[in-house]
Protein backbone atom coordinates (compact mmCIF):
# COMPACT_ATOMS: atom_id res chain seq x y z
CA UNK A 1 0.00 0.00 0.00
CA UNK A 2 1.32 3.47 -0.90
CA UNK A 3 1.72 5.77 1.99
CA UNK A 4 -1.28 8.54 2.57
CA UNK A 5 -1.21 12.06 2.94
CA UNK A 6 -1.87 12.35 6.69
CA UNK A 7 -3.44 15.27 8.22
CA UNK A 8 -3.57 14.12 12.12
CA UNK A 9 -3.16 17.11 14.07
CA UNK A 10 -0.37 14.33 16.19
CA UNK A 11 0.97 12.08 16.34
CA UNK A 12 1.50 13.73 12.84
CA UNK A 13 3.44 13.11 9.67
CA UNK A 14 7.27 12.66 9.91
CA UNK A 15 9.58 13.49 6.96
CA UNK A 16 9.52 10.37 4.86
CA UNK A 17 13.36 10.68 4.51
CA UNK A 18 13.82 10.26 7.88
CA UNK A 19 11.37 7.17 8.38
CA UNK A 20 13.64 5.47 5.68
CA UNK A 21 16.68 6.44 7.78
CA UNK A 22 15.48 5.50 10.51
CA UNK A 23 14.42 2.04 8.94
CA UNK A 24 17.95 1.39 8.02
CA UNK A 25 19.13 1.50 11.22
CA UNK A 26 16.47 0.32 12.95
CA UNK A 27 18.27 -3.40 13.22
CA UNK A 28 21.51 -2.21 13.85
CA UNK A 29 22.68 1.58 14.50
CA UNK A 30 25.77 2.30 13.08
CA UNK A 31 27.57 -0.61 13.17
CA UNK A 32 26.81 -1.02 17.09
CA UNK A 33 25.23 -4.48 16.55
CA UNK A 34 21.67 -2.99 18.30
CA UNK A 35 19.01 -0.92 17.89
CA UNK A 36 18.51 2.70 19.37
CA UNK A 37 15.30 1.32 21.13
CA UNK A 38 17.95 -1.54 23.03
CA UNK A 39 20.81 0.28 23.88
CA UNK A 40 21.49 1.62 27.22
CA UNK A 41 20.61 5.42 28.04
CA UNK A 42 24.52 5.64 29.75
CA UNK A 43 25.94 4.16 26.96
CA UNK A 44 28.75 6.83 24.80
CA UNK A 45 26.33 5.79 21.58
CA UNK A 46 23.29 7.23 23.18
CA UNK A 47 24.80 10.25 24.89
CA UNK A 48 26.14 11.29 21.10
CA UNK A 49 22.65 11.06 20.15
CA UNK A 50 21.48 13.16 22.62
CA UNK A 51 24.34 16.13 22.77
CA UNK A 52 24.01 16.07 18.80
CA UNK A 53 20.14 16.66 19.03
CA UNK A 54 21.14 19.45 21.65
CA UNK A 55 23.30 20.93 19.56
CA UNK A 56 21.97 20.57 16.23
CA UNK A 57 18.13 22.48 18.39
CA UNK A 58 20.72 25.15 19.26
CA UNK A 59 21.66 26.20 16.10
CA UNK A 60 18.66 25.75 14.20
CA UNK A 61 16.74 27.87 17.43
CA UNK A 62 19.76 30.04 17.79
CA UNK A 63 19.21 29.30 21.78
CA UNK A 64 21.11 31.85 23.54
CA UNK A 65 24.20 30.11 25.95
CA UNK A 66 21.82 31.38 28.77
CA UNK A 67 19.28 29.07 27.95
CA UNK A 68 19.09 24.61 28.73
CA UNK A 69 17.37 22.22 26.85
CA UNK A 70 15.63 19.89 28.57
CA UNK A 71 14.39 16.25 26.75
CA UNK A 72 11.23 15.44 29.13
CA UNK A 73 9.07 13.52 29.82
CA UNK A 74 4.81 13.39 30.48
CA UNK A 75 4.03 15.65 27.25
CA UNK A 76 3.09 19.49 27.65
CA UNK A 77 0.16 18.61 30.07
CA UNK A 78 2.71 17.69 32.50
CA UNK A 79 4.18 21.14 32.14
CA UNK A 80 1.07 22.83 32.98
CA UNK A 81 1.91 22.09 36.84
CA UNK A 82 5.93 21.73 36.60
CA UNK A 83 6.11 25.17 35.29
CA UNK A 84 3.79 26.98 38.19
CA UNK A 85 5.59 24.13 41.13
CA UNK A 86 8.75 25.63 39.63
CA UNK A 87 8.04 29.24 38.64
CA UNK A 88 5.08 30.36 41.05
CA UNK A 89 7.59 32.17 44.19
CA UNK A 90 4.70 34.70 44.59
CA UNK A 91 2.01 32.12 43.77
CA UNK A 92 0.18 34.57 41.28
CA UNK A 93 0.36 34.00 37.43
CA UNK A 94 -1.56 35.13 34.55
CA UNK A 95 -3.16 33.23 31.51
CA UNK A 96 -4.13 34.08 28.16
CA UNK A 97 -6.89 31.56 27.55
CA UNK A 98 -6.99 31.57 23.39
CA UNK A 99 -7.93 27.32 23.25
CA UNK A 100 -8.45 23.82 24.99
CA UNK A 101 -4.46 23.64 25.97
CA UNK A 102 -4.15 27.00 27.64
CA UNK A 103 -7.92 26.65 29.63
CA UNK A 104 -6.07 23.51 30.68
CA UNK A 105 -2.76 24.78 31.85
CA UNK A 106 -4.65 27.88 33.60
CA UNK A 107 -7.05 25.07 35.86
CA UNK A 108 -3.88 23.35 36.80
CA UNK A 109 -1.88 26.30 38.02
CA UNK A 110 -5.64 26.89 40.34
CA UNK A 111 -3.65 24.21 42.40
CA UNK A 112 -0.90 26.10 43.29
CA UNK A 113 -1.78 29.28 43.70
CA UNK A 114 -3.84 32.12 42.38
CA UNK A 115 -4.26 32.29 38.59
CA UNK A 116 -5.78 34.89 36.76
CA UNK A 117 -7.54 34.68 33.22
CA UNK A 118 -6.41 38.02 31.92
CA UNK A 119 -7.65 37.65 28.45
CA UNK A 120 -9.93 35.39 26.38
CA UNK A 121 -11.44 34.33 23.34
CA UNK A 122 -14.01 31.48 24.90
CA UNK A 123 -16.47 34.25 24.02
CA UNK A 124 -16.51 33.07 19.82
CA UNK A 125 -15.43 29.38 20.48
CA UNK A 126 -11.82 30.22 20.83
CA UNK A 127 -11.92 31.51 16.83
CA UNK A 128 -9.52 34.39 17.40
CA UNK A 129 -6.70 36.03 19.31
CA UNK A 130 -7.54 38.87 21.99
CA UNK A 131 -5.58 42.25 21.70
CA UNK A 132 -2.37 41.42 24.23
CA UNK A 133 -1.28 45.22 23.61
CA UNK A 134 -2.48 46.62 26.23
CA UNK A 135 -3.45 43.39 29.44
CA UNK A 136 -4.39 43.84 33.51
CA UNK A 137 -0.90 41.75 34.19
CA UNK A 138 -1.02 41.67 37.49
CA UNK A 139 1.71 43.33 39.37
CA UNK A 140 2.86 40.38 41.78
CA UNK A 141 2.81 37.86 38.46
CA UNK A 142 5.56 35.39 38.59
CA UNK A 143 4.77 35.07 34.51
CA UNK A 144 2.22 35.67 31.84
CA UNK A 145 1.25 32.11 30.06
CA UNK A 146 0.36 32.04 26.56
CA UNK A 147 -0.44 28.51 24.50
CA UNK A 148 1.02 29.99 21.06
CA UNK A 149 -0.87 27.99 18.51
CA UNK A 150 -3.91 26.73 19.41
CA UNK A 151 -4.07 23.02 17.58
CA UNK A 152 -7.81 22.34 18.08
CA UNK A 153 -8.82 25.81 16.96
CA UNK A 154 -6.42 26.86 14.22
CA UNK A 155 -5.36 30.37 15.82
CA UNK A 156 -1.71 31.69 16.26
CA UNK A 157 -0.25 34.66 17.80
CA UNK A 158 1.53 36.73 15.30
CA UNK A 159 2.41 38.78 17.69
CA UNK A 160 3.49 38.11 21.73
CA UNK A 161 1.79 39.48 24.10
CA UNK A 162 2.80 42.64 26.23
CA UNK A 163 3.78 41.33 29.46
CA UNK A 164 4.87 44.28 30.75
CA UNK A 165 7.95 43.19 32.07
CA UNK A 166 6.95 39.94 33.40
CA UNK A 167 8.13 36.64 32.47
CA UNK A 168 6.44 35.10 29.12
CA UNK A 169 6.03 31.30 29.56
CA UNK A 170 4.56 29.69 26.02
CA UNK A 171 3.14 26.27 24.89
CA UNK A 172 4.48 26.08 20.88
CA UNK A 173 3.79 22.49 20.83
CA UNK A 174 1.89 22.81 17.13
CA UNK A 175 3.92 25.56 16.09
CA UNK A 176 7.23 24.30 17.01
CA UNK A 177 9.99 24.57 14.29
CA UNK A 178 7.93 25.98 12.21
CA UNK A 179 9.50 29.67 12.02
CA UNK A 180 12.36 31.21 13.57
CA UNK A 181 11.66 32.74 17.00
CA UNK A 182 13.82 35.10 19.30
CA UNK A 183 14.07 32.50 22.36
CA UNK A 184 15.30 35.01 24.30
CA UNK A 185 11.58 36.91 24.73
CA UNK A 186 10.56 34.15 26.70
CA UNK A 187 10.96 32.62 30.00
CA UNK A 188 10.64 29.24 28.78
CA UNK A 189 9.16 27.85 25.53
CA UNK A 190 8.05 24.46 25.16
CA UNK A 191 6.01 21.97 23.70
CA UNK A 192 5.02 18.50 23.01
CA UNK A 193 6.94 16.81 19.76
CA UNK A 194 3.79 14.49 17.86
CA UNK A 195 2.79 17.29 16.13
CA UNK A 196 5.86 19.10 14.17
CA UNK A 197 8.72 17.51 15.17
CA UNK A 198 8.60 13.73 16.08
CA UNK A 199 7.00 10.60 17.54
CA UNK A 200 5.01 10.70 20.90
CA UNK A 201 5.97 10.63 24.23
CA UNK A 202 8.26 13.98 24.91
CA UNK A 203 8.21 17.29 25.70
CA UNK A 204 11.10 19.58 24.55
CA UNK A 205 11.44 22.71 27.35
CA UNK A 206 13.64 25.42 26.92
CA UNK A 207 14.61 27.36 30.04
CA UNK A 208 16.31 30.25 31.01
CA UNK A 209 19.08 29.19 33.86
CA UNK A 210 18.43 31.69 36.15
CA UNK A 211 14.62 30.06 36.34
CA UNK A 212 16.20 26.70 37.19
CA UNK A 213 16.87 26.63 40.87
CA UNK A 214 15.80 24.37 44.02
CA UNK A 215 13.33 27.41 44.96
CA UNK A 216 10.33 25.12 43.95
CA UNK A 217 7.16 25.22 45.30
CA UNK A 218 7.24 23.05 48.79
CA UNK A 219 6.02 19.42 48.22
CA UNK A 220 7.34 19.59 44.57
CA UNK A 221 8.18 16.12 43.46
CA UNK A 222 12.16 15.45 42.10
CA UNK A 223 11.03 14.77 38.80
CA UNK A 224 9.42 17.79 38.93
CA UNK A 225 11.75 20.34 39.59
CA UNK A 226 13.70 21.48 35.90
CA UNK A 227 16.75 21.12 38.40
CA UNK A 228 16.53 18.03 38.68
CA UNK A 229 16.93 17.47 35.06
CA UNK A 230 19.08 19.87 34.48
CA UNK A 231 21.61 18.74 36.47
CA UNK A 232 21.06 15.24 34.64
CA UNK A 233 21.54 16.60 30.98
CA UNK A 234 17.77 15.15 31.15
CA UNK A 235 19.10 11.55 32.11
CA UNK A 236 17.75 11.81 35.69
CA UNK A 237 16.04 8.56 34.77
CA UNK A 238 15.65 6.80 31.53
CA UNK A 239 14.77 9.71 28.30
CA UNK A 240 12.84 8.76 25.69
CA UNK A 241 15.72 7.45 23.54
CA UNK A 242 13.72 6.50 20.54
CA UNK A 243 12.23 9.88 20.41
CA UNK A 244 15.50 12.12 21.10
CA UNK A 245 16.66 9.48 18.16
CA UNK A 246 13.80 10.38 15.87
CA UNK A 247 13.80 14.40 17.24
CA UNK A 248 17.94 14.50 16.35
CA UNK A 249 16.91 13.19 12.55
CA UNK A 250 14.17 15.66 12.12
CA UNK A 251 16.42 18.32 13.27
CA UNK A 252 19.49 17.34 10.83
CA UNK A 253 16.33 17.23 8.17
CA UNK A 254 15.50 20.66 8.98
CA UNK A 255 18.72 22.05 8.36
CA UNK A 256 19.13 20.25 5.03
CA UNK A 257 16.12 22.00 3.93
CA UNK A 258 17.51 25.19 4.74
CA UNK A 259 16.68 26.08 8.26
CA UNK A 260 13.64 27.54 10.02
CA UNK A 261 13.60 30.86 7.43
CA UNK A 262 13.61 28.42 4.69
CA UNK A 263 10.53 26.27 6.39
CA UNK A 264 8.21 29.45 7.28
CA UNK A 265 8.42 30.56 3.74
CA UNK A 266 7.38 26.76 2.36
CA UNK A 267 4.67 26.52 5.43
CA UNK A 268 3.19 29.93 4.24
CA UNK A 269 3.09 28.55 0.64
CA UNK A 270 1.11 25.32 1.43
CA UNK A 271 -0.94 27.62 3.92
CA UNK A 272 -1.79 30.11 1.38
CA UNK A 273 -3.22 27.37 -1.20
CA UNK A 274 -5.52 26.13 1.43
CA UNK A 275 -7.05 29.05 3.19
CA UNK A 276 -7.03 30.93 -0.55
CA UNK A 277 -9.25 27.97 -1.61
CA UNK A 278 -11.80 28.11 1.69
CA UNK A 279 -12.22 32.07 1.29
CA UNK A 280 -13.34 31.43 -2.40
CA UNK A 281 -15.35 28.31 -1.93
CA UNK A 282 -19.21 28.64 -2.05
CA UNK A 283 -19.56 24.95 0.15
CA UNK A 284 -16.44 25.38 2.60
CA UNK A 285 -15.22 28.05 5.10
CA UNK A 286 -13.07 28.31 7.68
CA UNK A 287 -13.86 29.22 10.63
CA UNK A 288 -10.47 31.22 11.75
CA UNK A 289 -10.50 35.18 11.62
CA UNK A 290 -8.00 35.66 8.72
CA UNK A 291 -5.26 37.85 10.50
CA UNK A 292 -4.71 34.91 13.35
CA UNK A 293 -4.52 31.70 10.82
CA UNK A 294 -2.89 29.53 11.96
CA UNK A 295 0.14 27.73 9.37
CA UNK A 296 0.07 24.60 10.74
CA UNK A 297 -3.19 23.37 11.60
CA UNK A 298 -6.45 24.97 9.20
CA UNK A 299 -10.31 24.04 10.48
CA UNK A 300 -13.31 24.24 8.30
CA UNK A 301 -17.11 23.41 7.91
CA UNK A 302 -19.46 23.19 5.44
CA UNK A 303 -22.10 24.11 7.84
CA UNK A 304 -23.72 20.93 7.17
CA UNK A 305 -22.83 17.87 10.36
CA UNK A 306 -24.08 15.26 7.67
CA UNK A 307 -22.09 16.70 5.29
CA UNK A 308 -19.01 16.66 7.27
CA UNK A 309 -18.70 13.34 7.82
CA UNK A 310 -19.36 12.59 4.47
CA UNK A 311 -16.49 14.70 3.19
CA UNK A 312 -14.03 13.24 5.43
CA UNK A 313 -15.48 9.28 5.17
CA UNK A 314 -15.19 10.14 1.35
CA UNK A 315 -11.57 12.17 1.77
CA UNK A 316 -10.27 8.81 3.47
CA UNK A 317 -10.89 6.65 0.39
CA UNK A 318 -9.33 9.38 -1.94
CA UNK A 319 -5.86 8.41 0.64
CA UNK A 320 -6.22 11.78 2.17
CA UNK A 321 -6.45 10.82 6.27
CA UNK A 322 -7.23 12.09 9.32
CA UNK A 323 -9.57 14.92 8.20
CA UNK A 324 -11.85 15.03 11.06
CA UNK A 325 -11.78 18.13 13.52
CA UNK A 326 -11.34 17.63 17.57
CA UNK A 327 -14.24 16.34 18.82
CA UNK A 328 -15.19 19.59 20.69
CA UNK A 329 -15.61 21.38 17.25
CA UNK A 330 -16.57 18.64 14.94
CA UNK A 331 -16.06 19.85 10.99
CA UNK A 332 -12.92 19.02 9.95
CA UNK A 333 -8.92 19.89 10.61
CA UNK A 334 -5.81 19.77 8.04
CA UNK A 335 -2.63 19.68 10.21
CA UNK A 336 0.21 20.73 7.35
CA UNK A 337 3.22 20.67 9.29
CA UNK A 338 6.55 20.66 8.08
CA UNK A 339 6.61 17.54 6.81
CA UNK A 340 3.41 17.55 4.88
CA UNK A 341 4.62 17.94 1.56
CA UNK A 342 2.82 21.35 -1.02
CA UNK A 343 1.59 18.35 -2.92
CA UNK A 344 -0.53 16.99 0.13
CA UNK A 345 -2.40 20.44 0.35
CA UNK A 346 -2.58 20.25 -3.32
CA UNK A 347 -4.15 17.00 -3.31
CA UNK A 348 -6.29 17.99 -0.61
CA UNK A 349 -7.84 20.95 -2.52
CA UNK A 350 -8.42 18.90 -5.75
CA UNK A 351 -10.44 16.85 -3.64
CA UNK A 352 -12.47 19.77 -1.96
CA UNK A 353 -13.18 21.10 -5.02
CA UNK A 354 -14.48 17.45 -6.96
CA UNK A 355 -16.85 17.47 -3.39
CA UNK A 356 -18.05 20.83 -3.98
CA UNK A 357 -19.03 20.24 -7.34
CA UNK A 358 -20.60 17.15 -6.56
CA UNK A 359 -22.46 18.14 -3.61
CA UNK A 360 -23.72 21.48 -3.70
Amino acid sequence: MSRVYNFSAGPAVLPEEVLKEAQEELMDYRGCGMSVMEMSHRSSVFQQIIDEAEADLRELMNIPSEYRVLFLQGGASLQFAMIPMNLMKNRVADYIVTGQWAKKAYQEAQKFGKANKIASSEDKTFSYIPDCSDLPVSPDADYVYICENNTIYGTKFKELPNTKGKLLVSDVSSCFLSEPVDVSKYGIIYGGVQKNIGPAGMVIAIIREDLITEDVLPGTPTMMAYKTHADAGSMYNTPNCWSIYMCGKVFRWLKRMGGLSVMKEKNEEKAKILYDYLDSSRLFRGTVVPKDRSLMNVPFVTGDKELDAKFVKEAKAAGLENLKGHRTVGGMRASIYNAMPKEGVEALVAFMKKFEEENL
